[in-house]
C-alpha cells in the first residue's frame, strides 16, 4: 500500500473519535458517529437551546442539501430521494403503498433481516402471498428464487449485503432477474450503502432504503429512501402530513396537492439532529468515494480473514471479490460466540454475534493496529 493511500486512511481515522478507546468492528450493527456527525448534532443543539426556531429556515435548507448528498451517493436525481426514519419505514412505504391485488406475491430470501420480511408478510390480509425462499449459507440462490416466481410476482425484495455472513449481491444481476420476470426490485441497502459504489441510473433498481446508523456513520433514526421517478404516482403515499404537499408552508390552505418529488413521503416534522448528523458523515464518505472505501474495506477484511484462518477459525463469509463485503462471519472451534463477545468488550474490542457465529464488520478507518488488537484478543 502506498504512503499516499496510508495517509488517506489515516486522515479518515482522525475523523472517528471512537478510535481513541476502541478497536471497533461492529459497523454492521450500530456504528460510532463520525466526528463530523457529532459536531453537526452538537451545533444544532446549541443553536436551538439558545434561539429556538428563530433560524429554522437555515436548517430547512440544510435538509434539502443533505437530501442532495444522499442522491449523489446513489447516483440519483435529488427528486427521487427522501429522508426516512429508518430502513423499516422505507420498506413499508413500498409494502403499504404498492397497488396490490389479491393473488399477487412478493419473493424474498428466507434469511433476510426481519425488517425485510415482516412488512411483506403483513400483506396477507390483502391477499398477497409472501414467498420466503431458502438460500443456504446466506448466498442468493437464483435458481430457487426463480422457482418461487410466477406471473403474479410483483416485487423481488432482497438485501444488497446480507447481515449475517455479509454476502454482497450483484445488483446488476438482481435487476436483470426482476426484469425478466416483470417484477419490481426492492433493495435493503443498509449494509452496503456508502461503502460500495452504486449508480441507480446505470443499475435501474426500483426502490431502495437504508438507515444511516451503520456504514454511513450517522445517528440512528435518519435514513434514505429512493424510488425511480416513474413510480412516483404509482406508489400510493402513506403517512401523509403537512410536509407532503407542495404548499407545505401555507397551513391554512387545505388542498391535497402532493409534492412532485419523493419528499412527498416525508410526511411530518423532520428528525433534524439526525438528518444533520447524517449529512456530516455523508460529506466525509463522499470525499473519499465509495469505490475507494470499498477497496479499502476488502483489504482490511482480507487481512482479518488471513489472520483468523491461522488461528484455526472457519470463515463462513463468501470472500470472492464479487460478493465479499465488510462483514466477516466465522467460528472458532470449541468457543461460544457470546463468550467471545464479552471477552473482547472487556479488552476494548467491539464485535458481535449473528446466527450462531462471530461477526466482525470493519470500516475503512480500521488500521493494522486495530487488526492486531483484534487478533491478540481472540488469541
Amino acid at each position: 500500500m502506498s504512503n499516499t493511500s496510508i495517509d488517506r486512511w489515516a486522515a479518515f481515522r482522525v475523523e472517528m473519535p471512537v478510535t481513541k478507546t476502541w478497536a471497533y468492528f461492529d459497523h454492521a450493527a450500530v456504528a460510532p458517529l463520525s466526528g463530523r456527525a457529532q459536531r453537526a448534532i452538537l451545533a444544532w443543539a446549541e443553536e436551538y437551546a439558545a434561539n429556538g426556531d428563530a433560524h429554522s429556515t437555515t436548517y430547512s435548507r440544510e435538509v434539502g442539501r443533505i437530501r442532495e448528498l444522499g442522491a449523489k451517493l446513489l447516483g440519483a436525481p435529488k427528486e427521487e430521494v427522501a429522508h426516512v426514519a429508518n430502513t423499516t419505514a422505507g420498506i413499508n412505504l413500498v409494502a403499504e403503498g404498492y397497488p396490490w391485488r389479491p393473488g399477487d406475491n412478493v419473493v424474498f430470501p428466507a434469511n433476510e433481516f426481519p425488517a425485510n420480511q415482516y412488512p411483506w408478510m403483513n400483506l396477507a390480509a390483502l391477499g398477497v402471498e409472501a414467498r420466503r425462499v431458502e438460500c443456504p449459507d446466506g448466498r442468493i440462490d437464483w435458481g430457487r428464487m426463480a422457482q418461487a416466481c410466477d406471473s403474479r410476482t410483483r416485487i423481488i425484495a432482497l438485501s444488497w449485503v446480507g447481515y449475517a455472513t455479509g454476502y454482497r449481491v450483484d445488483l446488476d444481476e438482481a435487476v436483470q432477474f426482476a426484469r425478466e420476470r416483470g417484477a419490481h426490485l426492492f433493495v435493503d441497502a443498509i449494509q452496503g450503502l456508502g461503502v460500495f459504489p452504486i449508480d441507480v441510473q446505470r443499475t435501474p433498481i426500483d426502490f431502495l432504503a437504508a438507515d444511516g446508523h451503520k456504514w454511513l456513520l450517522g445517528p440512528e433514526g435518519a435514513g434514505l429512501f429512493y424510488l425511480r421517478r416513474e413510480h412516483l404516482d404509482f406508489l400510493r403515499p402513506i403517512n401523509l402530513g403537512w410536509h407532503s404537499v407542495a404548499h407545505s408552508s401555507d397551513y391554512a390552505r387545505i388542498e391535497l396537492n402532493l409534492r412532485a418529488n419523493a419528499a412527498r413521503y416525508e410526511g411530518g416534522t423532520w428528525n433534524m439532529p439526525g438528518i444533520l448528523g447524517l449529512g456530516g458523515s455523508l460529506e466525509l464518505l463522499l470525499e473519499h468515494g465509495a469505490s475507494a472505501i470499498g477497496e479499502r474495506i476488502l483489504q482490511v477484511t482480507d487481512q482479518i480473514c488471513e489472520r483468523l484462518t491461522k488461528l484455526g477459525a472457519t470463515i463462513a463469509s463468501d470472500r470472492n471479490p464479487r460478493h465479499a463485503s465488510g462483514i466477516v462471519s466465522f467460528t472458532l472451534p470449541g468457543v461460544d460466540p457470546n463468550t467471545v463477545r464479552r471477552h473482547c468488550l472487556d479488552r476494548g474490542v467491539v464485535l458481535n454475534n449473528r446466527a450462531g457465529k462471530i461477526r466482525v464488520s470493519a470500516h475503512a478507518y480500521n488500521d493494522d493496529a486495530d487488526v492486531e488488537r483484534l487478533v491478540a484478543t481472540l488469541t
